[in-house]
């Protein structure tokens, strides 16, 4: 990444030492540390602190939210939290670059590069920010790409299983995000899932729906929405949401007790901010009312479990498949998950990228043998069609894996793919047959 730096007698400055010349200077990280043997002596670098002294980026306070699911809609329920108190936030993750009510990047990488990230913070800034909230992921604390940046708070949604293709094993999965929270920095961990990792209990607050927690849910709804009655200390309050499930009430009460531990604003004026937020495009969106089809980005048997778990109290039907070259293992673990919640399973493609597909959906069926009601097409498209032509009174469509992705990968190329529009499109179809 090389962008404009106009400092002393440098324009640019980039992280990539192939970038380099008389105008660039290059900013030094652990990634690219290996490669500074190559180039000559006089070669002038900066370290990561040292940019963030010159942007003058530590008066933002930076908050990390990091979990195997719930980063992108804890994070953006922090934000929109924020911007209905009157408070100047910026956002960064999967979904781009947000700062006040202004969109400045599509989407990337959920945590991108040290650079990238610091030049996003100065961005915030010069938007007049002074919070930056940003998603952590597991491959992001690995390599390194946060050194440098102090954290106001970090945010600890759940740790189960994913990336085992890049981090080899659960336990070291773990380990890493463990990692995140080692040092002092203000923490807030969810005390129903804490056994899952370590963590340094200095400076550390709980939320919890089953376990005591400093930020208790002392009772909850999941009809029509999400109702909640929370309890810190000496303070208590309400919260309503229409978004579902109960994992979004784990999200929500995340993104509640963040904005009280960065503020001295009572718990009630926060709650009172959710009945605005409606979740995250992509997220347990509400694609038809009637029939009733949902689209959710869940891609892991863990995303799965909470999404069907939360919506177990339906007839579902459920479309859903499982990206190529990542985690084989919890191929057969989402196929076990579907059958133990679904009325009626379609197990298709998801993002096939170099594998291929019809391999991917045979590893997915090991995990439903046995089980009535199973269809198997490689065609999204064609299962998805297939999914609510079956649809019968009070069942509802579960379409899974992709979210508000619009695009398939397959072979290297990215092909034009919205479940969303596919849907829709279906819908319409049906309904100029029907007039």
């Amino acid at each position: 990444m090389k962008i404009e730096f106009n400092h002393n007698s440098y324009r640019y400055i980039t992280d990539n030492t192939n970038e380099l010349d008389e105008d660039t200077i290059l900013l030094k990280t652990h990634q690219n540390e290996k490669y500074l043997k190559e180039l000559k002596s006089d070669t002038k670098i900066v370290l990561p602190d040292e940019l963030m002294h010159i942007w003058g980026l530590f008066d933002l306070q930076v908050v990390g939210i990091t979990g195997t699911n719930g980063k992108t809609t804890t994070a953006a329920a922090i934000y929109s939290i924020l911007l209905d108190l009157g408070k100047n936030p910026a956002l960064q993750g999967t979904r781009g670059l947000f700062a006040n009510e202004k969109r400045l990047e599509e989407k990337s990488l959920t945590t991108p590069s040290v650079l990238h990230t610091l030049y996003n913070m100065k961005l915030a800034k010069d938007e007049g920010c002074d919070i930056f909230v940003m998603e952590v992921s597991s491959h992001g604390i690995e390599q390194r790409r946060i050194e440098s940046i102090e954290f106001a708070l970090k945010v600890h949604t759940n740790v189960t299983s994913d990336h085992l293709d890049y981090h080899g094993s659960v336990e070291e999965y773990r380990r890493v995000k463990g990692l995140f929270f080692a040092d002092e920095s203000p923490k807030l961990l969810n005390k129903d899932e804490i056994a899952n990792i370590t963590y340094n209990p200095k400076n550390a607050q709980t939320y919890g729906v089953d376990e005591p927690a400093t930020y208790k849910v002392q009772a909850f709804s999941l009809k029509d929405g999400i109702s909640a009655y929370i309890k810190h200390f000496g303070e208590e309050a309400t919260f309503h949401s229409p978004m579902q499930g109960l994992f979004n009430l784990y999200n929500l009460t995340a993104a509640v007790a963040s904005v009280s531990m960065l503020s001295d604003i009572p718990l009630v004026d926060i709650c009172e901010t959710l009945k605005n937020f409606g979740g995250v495009a992509g997220r347990m969106e509400v694609v038809n009312k009637d029939p009733l089809i949902i689209v959710d980005f869940a891609h892991t048997d863990d995303g799965m479990l909470k999404v069907l778990d939360a919506m177990r109290d339906k007839e579902m039907v459920v479309v859903f498949g499982a990206g190529g070259n990542r985690d084989k293992l919890k191929r057969p673990r989402m196929g076990m998950v579907a059958g133990r919640y679904a009325k009626k399973i379609f197990v298709t493609s998801d993002n096939p990228r170099d594998e291929v597909p019809e391999m991917i959906l045979e590893e997915i069926l090991q995990g439903l043998r046995g089980k009535d009601n199973v269809t198997a097409t490689p065609d999204r498209r064609v299962a998805i069609e297939l999914a609510i032509d079956s649809l019968e009174p009070n069942e509802i469509l579960l379409v899974l894996g992709k979210g508000d992705e619009r695009y398939q990968e397959v072979k290297g190329k990215k092909i034009p793919f919205d479940d969303r529009e596919i849907i829709k499109e279906i819908l319409s179809k049906r309904s100029c047959k029907k007039h």
